[in-house]
């Protein structure tokens, strides 16, 4: 049955554009290759953009310790916060402009390495971050910048592999994108989440699982991008549970850092839609961390959108390891909404947005700023009106899912 499914997906596009994706080191132990790769940049003085818990708990004194030793010159800056605001990043391109750098290496969850990619790429283009925002910029990035390694140290956001930062506005979320955010070199590391407590753990892993069902049911979907979001939603919904629960898990921990790597190259290539596009004014609104707010709504923009893509839910249902034997596409589908249901309550995301203290007079205001979205929502399967948008949002705050 499922290799059926598959045999209906068409395909509409006249040609695919494959993304390039950086040099990547991945699996148990790769940051020991930070120092070699430094070394084939020449960097006289490197710039650290990391997590300030990362500096606490000592993981970026046991990282930068090498390169000490290597008498390499570099500062670390760490005045960073989850979900940064766009004057969060004005203030480290601000910083990173009078250091004279020449590598940028970005340590961390998300919003590090997005912010660390700035630098780097901002250090040779002029002006204010605000001039190059997508929504309202009018400035386009012209220089590559300076060379940058991303070391992600959740496995969530992809960032490692993407050509896009995000930054907090203040009632929603824009994003910089330009092909020179691209990382020149990737270090995927799984060790270095073992630390992340449950609670990230959980939104992170939910937002990695977010990327590679979006980028699947994407209107710019490709056989390229289906291959890797399928893989990666069998690897990180088999292991989710399992993180969260116990972080010790080491094989927990590889299947979580390739499921979530996976997923950045899918959605890098095929993009994601409706689901980040209605979680952006829920950050940038309520400072509900990306993770979260993606995953709170995946069952209610999955099961509003569901009849136009059924078979591909279908394929979504069997990759999360569900049968699909003897059923048609779209009772596989239902089963799909309920299995995803399940797997976010499991893992502790809170069931409907007033679970995080979004209150109803919010949803107005959350519809207006959703519809600006139209960079996400034109990748959405299903075409959504500021009707459909303030429906979804209504069923969200509620809780009443009928697939």
């Amino acid at each position: 049955m499922v290799a059926l499914m598959y045999k209906q997906l068409t395909y509409f596009m006249s040609y695919t554009r494959i993304a390039l994706t950086p040099i990547t080191h991945i699996g148990w132990g790769a940051a020991g290759h930070l120092v070699t790769e430094i070394k084939q940049f020449n960097a006289n003085k490197i710039l650290f953009v990391a997590d300030p818990v990362l500096k606490q708990i000592g993981i970026i004194d046991k990282l930068v310790q090498p390169i000490a030793d290597a008498n390499y010159q570099y500062d670390i800056y760490t005045d960073i916060i989850p979900e940064p605001l766009l004057e969060t990043g004005q203030q480290l391109v601000d910083f990173a402009r009078n250091g004279n750098y020449s590598l940028i290496v970005g340590i961390g969850g998300g919003s590090a390495l997005d912010l660390a990619k700035l630098a780097a790429v901002f250090l040779h283009n002029e002006g204010p971050l605000k001039d190059y925002l997508n929504l309202s910029g009018s400035k386009t990035i012209s220089k590559k910048g300076i060379p940058k390694i991303l070391m992600p140290t959740t496995s969530g956001t992809g960032a490692e592999v993407t050509n896009i930062s995000v930054l907090a506005l203040e009632h929603t979320k824009d994003v910089i994108s330009h092909d020179y955010l691209i990382a020149d070199v990737a270090i995927v590391d799984p060790q270095l989440t073992v630390s992340v407590p449950p609670k990230i753990t959980a939104a992170t892993s939910a937002d990695a699982l977010t990327h590679a069902i979006e980028a699947y049911i994407s209107v710019n979907a490709n056989p390229y991008s289906d291959g890797l979001a399928l893989q990666s939603i069998k690897l990180l919904s088999g292991s989710l549970r399992e993180a969260v629960s116990n972080g010790d898990d080491k094989q927990a921990r590889i299947n979580m850092a390739y499921g979530s790597y996976l997923a950045g190259l899918s959605f890098f290539n095929a993009g994601v839609g409706a689901i980040h596009a209605l979680a952006y004014p829920l950050g940038g609104q309520f400072h509900i961390p990306h993770g979260d707010s993606n995953a709170v709504l995946i069952p209610y923009v999955m099961s509003y959108i569901r009849p136009a893509c059924f078979n591909k839910m279908a394929n979504i249902y069997s990759a999360m390891g569900g049968d699909t034997a003897g059923i048609s596409p779209e009772e596989a589908s239902v089963k799909c909404i309920f299995s995803l249901v399940e797997l976010l309550k499991d893992i502790g995301i809170p069931a409907t947005l007033a679970g995080f203290n979004v209150p109803l007079s919010a949803l107005e205001q959350l519809t207006t700023d959703g519809v600006k979205q139209k960079r996400l929502l034109a990748r959405c399967p299903m075409p959504l009106t500021e009707k459909d948008i303030s429906n979804i949002y209504q069923t969200a705050f509620s809780g009443e899912l009928v697939p």
